[in-house]
């Protein structure tokens, strides 16, 4: 019998990150920040995942992968103003998935 961890084969590594590409683009390009992706309810990451074309993730692990990808290209994008990359594309989207804070009546 095989010990074998079929989740961190080089294949599955790659896979997975392949899927956190994915899904950084997508929630990147609506102006998500990587920490409001993992703040986000797991039914709220799964319907992004599938607004992206991505199986949704078994684990937090793609997701914790695209958040330090998404981190990545915030700090690039803050370097590279001027480069066309470095706006998310679809930014009013974001009130979509990320929802402001509710304001209280008595403010």
């Amino acid at each position: 019998m095989s010990d074998a961890d079929f989740a961190h084969t080089d294949r599955a590594e790659k896979n997975r990150r392949d899927k956190a590409v994915t899904l950084a683009r997508y929630a990147w390009n609506r102006g998500i920040s990587g920490a409001e992706l993992l703040a986000m309810s797991e039914e709220t990451r799964r319907r992004l995942a599938r607004a992206a074309d991505a199986h949704p993730p078994r684990t937090m692990e793609t997701w914790e992968l695209a958040a330090r990808l998404m981190d990545e290209k915030t700090e690039w994008a803050r370097q590279h103003p001027g480069h066309p990359s470095a706006t998310p594309t679809d930014a009013d989207e974001r009130i979509m998935w990320v929802k402001p804070p509710l304001r209280s009546w008595l403010e």
